[in-house]
């Protein structure tokens, strides 16, 4: 009976003796541990591309960076894409578990994102390789499968919340926020593509469903901020690793702010001219105090994670929340700069990227450095049981 039991024996040979049975070794193991949080670093440098050609600044071989990070995030697409159907095909049971986990359920937010800010760039600057039919095509296709996976996500994630988990007032975390940004990131990837669609229902359709998901997403958000604000007053700063993604919070205050700015600039060729003027006057007057919202929450967080680095916070994958969210605080203040005309936004706009750029590559080197030593596929370290002295 032993040897039907014994998870490394067979049945007894012939001979009477036990034979070992190999064991079979996993394919692919360097992608087991391999999340959807990932796709934050496609994110982060789409977003980069994507801020710098809307800067109101003329810099030498900007747009060539821009055109070089463009491209870089497309590879990087394809390459997650392909791992994360290695890491499903090979490591089923790691990926239900992380679909299932209410700790990392709310990463797949970031591939329904990822898509999306890859099509933004590449209208805004892959054009320049593409040529612009292509780069429609391209950006019309991406902003459609993001479209649908946030969507998705956007019920799905909160359902699993609601459902499998009953979460205490100081588990309330940052990362709540990624399942319900997506549709955000689609009204603002949307608005771009209005302008080459057929004049007519074509274009009111698009428009006005952009400003659909914009309210689906500023929604939720609203539900989630103030719980969270609430758990940082009441309980204190979040753990030293999960500090930076506080930024989180900029995404969807940024990207609102993008949104109803790009889609007040196409609602004239889409609508009649008294919602156009008051699609415009509404983009001002949302978009400069969320903004200001914006800045206030960027300084708090700031501040946090300075004081979570005095305290020994190391790099983790969290860190990419540097460079996405602040991304869009850029596109924000770029669209109310084009809409308002003022200089100070132009100014800040400029310093915003500045901060963007030197996140990312910062952000960028650890990572690629943790790639190269194989830390950042590496199992998570399971912390030692402790143990009581007996007498």
């Amino acid at each position: 009976m032993a040897a039907l039991t014994h998870p490394t024996r067979a049945y007894p040979a012939a001979t009477g003796g036990p034979r070992a049975v190999p064991r079979v070794r996993p394919r692919l193991p360097w992608l087991r541990h391999l999340g959807p949080n990932w796709y934050a670093t496609v994110m982060g440098t789409a977003i980069v591309a994507t801020a710098g050609a809307g800067l109101p600044a003329d810099v030498p071989g900007l747009r060539t960076g821009c055109v070089a990070l463009w491209a870089l995030s497309v590879v990087a697409l394809a390459v997650l894409v392909a791992a994360r159907a290695g890491h499903w095909l090979c490591h089923r049971d790691r990926a239900r578990a992380q679909l299932h986990d209410p700790a990392v359920a709310p990463f797949y937010g970031c591939s329904a994102m990822a898509p999306l800010a890859v099509g933004a760039a590449t209208l805004a600057v892959g054009r320049d390789v593409l040529g612009e039919h292509a780069a429609v095509v391209m950006d019309a296709a991406l902003f459609a499968v993001g479209t649908a996976l946030g969507l998705v996500f956007a019920v799905a994630v909160p359902y699993l919340l609601v459902v499998r988990r009953r979460p205490g007032p100081g588990e309330v975390s940052p990362v709540w926020l990624l399942p319900v940004v997506p549709p955000m990131v689609s009204a603002a990837v949307g608005s771009s593509l209005v302008p080459f669609l057929p004049v007519g229902q074509g274009r009111e359709t698009l428009l006005f469903g952009c400003y659909a998901l914009f309210g689906l997403s500023l929604l939720a958000t609203m539900t989630l901020l103030p719980l969270l604000f609430g758990r940082l007053l009441l309980h204190g700063p979040p753990p030293l690793a999960l500090t930076p993604a506080l930024f989180l919070v900029l995404g969807p205050l940024g990207q609102s702010v993008t949104a109803v700015g790009r889609l007040a600039e196409v609602a004239p060729g889409a609508v009649g001219s008294p919602y156009a003027r008051a699609l415009g006057a509404f983009a001002v007057v949302y978009g400069v105090p969320v903004l200001g919202f914006a800045l206030l929450w960027l300084a708090l967080a700031a501040a946090l994670v300075v004081r979570a680095a005095r305290r020994g916070m190391r790099f983790t994958m969290t860190w990419w929340a540097f460079t996405f969210p602040v991304g869009t605080c850029v596109t924000g203040t770029e669209a109310l700069a084009g809409r308002t005309g003022l200089v100070a936004l132009e100014w800040l706009a400029v310093g915003l990227f500045v901060l963007l750029v030197a996140a990312w590559a910062v952000v960028g080197w650890h990572t690629l450095r943790g790639l190269l030593g194989g830390t950042l596929l590496a199992a998570p370290q399971v912390p030692r049981p402790v143990t009581a002295r007996t007498a």
